[in-house]
């Protein structure tokens, strides 16, 4: 398939415009506001927690409709500038700010998740990058130049077509991120009655069997607490602290003028790497190494289900490595002394914002290894240890295959729009590819 191109302004309704200013002093009551932070953390915006801020009725000309396409203004790095992302509603009048651009195209002519797709694709990348302006702090762009990039325009029809094609694997991949939230959701909840709240304990005191566990787990609990510097905890459980429960790992960075240290097979985890909460494994990093990157350097290899924290800068960051993988210098890696994977990793969720707290530095905030010590838990036996382990195993190893799922079909999805474009690629052959990728998901 080929195509003609045309001025991206020539296919608009109505001219660009740059959103609200609202300082953070009047946030709080109104309506939800598009902000930078939520162009970048989600490419297609539809029913998302925003802001809210106070709208005059002579500003309704900057409520959002269905199918508008923001663009940054302004970030800290050139892959941010002219940055994409699509409206998809909001379950009430959404505005948004005025570090962003909003270009409305008119629906009659064009399709929008159509150019959401080109202007997110590498040909797109490069289009806007061309007008991308280059300052002292940050790189951005005019929306003055944004009007007059050159964007393909097949006809309308074939538009829609890829449009749709693009969308199902995107509204599979969401789908894939939702289980995700739910899943973790239940592994955070049993972690939370297990060793926050400690129903197991409560339930034998009250000569009751804890709900939804076996007669050899729910033996592994005590019928009783004692009293502790942190309160009362189950009898038998050693007051401990968290750096006694983990063994650390540091990491390095190979250096970066040897270019046979970098390009390799090995992920090499830095905090930009930092899965969203629900999503808990990192399957893979923006940077990879060499066997020699790893060996000419401080960083080590990281077994599959290692917790990483990141420890300077932003600080708390987390993640689960989903493989073998190294990481910076600016991270430990945390390897639960009970031989567990996920009961360190759900200990560090609820201690990371005490380790926060502790965090120091005159330059940037950093969590040393003492950090780790500062903070003190009720360290059951390993037994019980590795109960909550087990339990939540096939909720966790679902969360990791399901990522993979979606990398598999984002891969796809980036890889079919240019094909398309050039006419590389028929839209029966992609759908036929489209239909067997998600043939796939499902069975998994």
């Amino acid at each position: 398939m080929s195509s003609d191109s045309a001025r991206f302004g020539d296919l608009f309704l109505e001219p660009q415009r740059n959103g609200l200013t609202r300082p953070k002093k009047v946030r709080g009551a109104g309506l939800p506001m598009v902000n930078m932070g939520e162009l970048f953390a989600y490419p297609r915006i539809r029913d998302i927690p925003m802001d809210l801020v106070p709208v005059d009725r002579k500003e309704h000309h900057y409520i959002l409709e269905t199918g508008d396409l923001l663009f940054a203004r302004q970030s800290l790095v050139l892959s941010g500038a002219g940055q994409c992302s699509i409206f998809l509603g909001n379950s009430v009048p959404t505005v948004f700010e005025s570090h962003l651009i909003r270009c409305r195209l008119d629906a009659r002519r064009s399709n929008s998740l159509f150019y959401f797709y080109f202007f997110r694709s590498p040909e797109g990348r490069r289009a806007i990058e061309a007008i991308v302006e280059q300052g002292a702090g940050a790189s951005g762009i005019r929306g003055s130049d944004l009007v007059n990039v050159q964007v393909p325009n097949p006809p309308k029809r074939i538009q829609d077509e890829i449009a749709e094609i693009l969308g199902s694997i995107d509204d599979r991949i969401t789908l894939l991120r939702e289980t995700n939230a739910t899943l973790e959701a239940i592994a955070q909840a049993l972690f939370k009655s297990w060793f926050v709240d400690f129903d197991p304990v409560r339930a034998k005191m009250e000569g009751r069997t804890p709900e939804g566990m076996d007669e050899a787990t729910a033996a592994l609990f005590p019928d009783g607490f004692e009293t502790s510097e942190l309160g009362e905890v189950p009898r038998g459980w050693l007051l401990q602290t968290f750096r006694d429960t983990i063994q650390i790992i540091g990491g390095g960075t190979p250096k970066t003028s040897n270019p046979d240290f970098w390009g390799g097979d090995i992920p090499w985890f830095s905090v930009v790497d930092a899965p969203g909460p629900s999503d808990v494994f990192v399957i893979d990093t923006e940077k990879h190494i060499t066997e020699a990157g790893l060996h000419g350097s401080s960083t080590k290899l990281l077994p599959a289900g290692t917790t990483i924290i990141s420890a300077r800068g932003t600080v708390g960051k987390l993640a689960l490595t989903g493989r073998v993988m190294a990481m910076n210098q600016s991270c430990y890696g945390l390897r639960g002394k009970a031989g567990d994977t996920y009961f360190t990793y759900f200990s560090a969720t609820r201690l990371v914002q005490q380790l926060q707290q502790r965090a120091h530095g005159s330059v940037f905030d950093t969590i040393t290894q003492e950090t780790f010590s500062g903070v003190h838990v009720a360290y059951p036996q390993a037994p019980v240890v590795q109960a909550f382990d087990t339990a939540v195993d096939a909720l966790m190893a679902r969360i990791r295959e399901n990522l993979f799922q979606a990398q598999t079909l984002s891969t796809l999805r980036d890889t079919l729009l240019p094909r398309l474009i050039s006419g590389q690629l028929r839209l029966r052959e992609a759908q036929t590819a489209t239909e067997v990728a998600l043939g796939g998901v499902l069975q998994a």
